[in-house]
């Protein structure tokens, strides 16, 4: 039987089932198991997943900034969709990335979707220019908005429907805003071309890939993986940097590197209780058509987002 990636472990028994281990471990056992860092997790076993805004939603502090629906992608990324997939020959290699982002200019394709030359590795990229917005204000957000569905939410009403934090790090004392992320696991449920995916996104230093920051860049880098299989599927890079009149961000996506990555009870849990969804799964790996999809999600979720951002930053940093 083919793996997809929204595979769920089911038992009789309504246990969680760790993917590829055997070991049956209780509802009791995922919702106490203790983080690593001493940190509570935000993880609920029981929340449900869904679009939009319930009454309880409406009453959050930042509930005005909830959009009916998303905004499009700017256009240049409209024209990429509807364009033929970047060559492979002018797509760079993974193990390029830092010199892509680190240039001072553009690279030759910011946006865009295609397969490396090794005809397995997917890529996607997107530039977003965004008016009045701050490294800062991204840094800030990355640390702040996985500790409710709600504020994931705020970021593609169309698309966004869960999220949750392994150690929350929103409220604790003395750390920076990338503090509060860098090397923390955030679970996301979210459709990307309508499929559903369930997502596991562990926040990396970015140095640590040799990419840049300074005091008005930052680089959100991570690693993608699975939320209920010990499988990692790729990496994100956004990184942030200064433009006339505000900032712009330029985002890029390497998928099918697999690698092993642990899964948390809890979490793995939790994606069980919340259902399995749309009958939409595709067999791994990712196409390019994905990729494709990913980009307008990217294109549309960063453009969405940088319209109130300035303005949520103000209200609630």
């Amino acid at each position: 039987m083919a793996i997809t990636r929204r595979t769920l472990l089911r038992t009789a028994t309504a246990g969680a089932l760790v993917a590829g281990t055997g070991v049956a471990v209780s509802p009791a056992q995922a919702a106490t198991a203790a983080p690593g860092s001493g940190l509570p997790s935000t993880i609920d076993v029981d929340e449900p997943r869904y679009l939009g805004y319930k009454p309880a939603d409406r009453a959050k502090p930042y509930a005005k900034y909830m959009r009916p629906s998303t905004l499009p992608a700017q256009q240049h990324v409209a024209d990429a969709y509807f364009g033929d997939p970047v060559p492979a020959d002018r797509i760079p290699a993974f193990d390029r990335l830092a010199d892509d982002l680190n240039r001072t200019g553009y690279s030759p394709v910011e946006t865009g979707y295609g397969t490396l030359a090794d005809g397995r590795t997917v890529w996607a990229a997107a530039l977003t220019t965004m008016p009045g917005v701050t490294a800062a204000m991204w840094d800030w957000w990355f640390g702040w908005h996985s500790a409710e569905s709600a504020r994931y939410r705020l970021w593609h009403p169309d698309a966004h429907a869960y999220a949750a934090l392994l150690h929350d790090t929103t409220t604790a004392p003395g750390l920076t805003d990338r503090q509060r992320y860098v090397g923390n696991t955030s679970f996301v449920d979210e459709f990307i071309g309508g499929q559903l995916e369930q997502l596991a996104i562990t926040f990396l230093d970015p140095a640590e890939a040799g990419l840049r920051t300074s005091d008005t860049t930052t680089v959100i880098h991570g690693r993608v993986a699975s939320a209920q299989l010990p499988v990692s599927l790729g990496y994100l890079s956004h990184q942030v940097r200064p433009a006339p009149g505000g900032a712009e961000m330029r985002s890029r996506f390497y998928l099918n590197l697999p690698g092993v990555n642990p899964v948390d009870l809890r979490a793995a849990l939790a994606a069980h209780n919340r259902g399995e969804g749309p009958a939409l799964a595709q067999p791994l790996p990712f196409t390019a058509e994905f990729g494709r999809s990913l980009m307008e999600h990217c294109g549309r979720e960063m453009n969405h987002l940088a319209s109130f951002l300035p303005q949520l930053y103000a209200d609630h940093h």
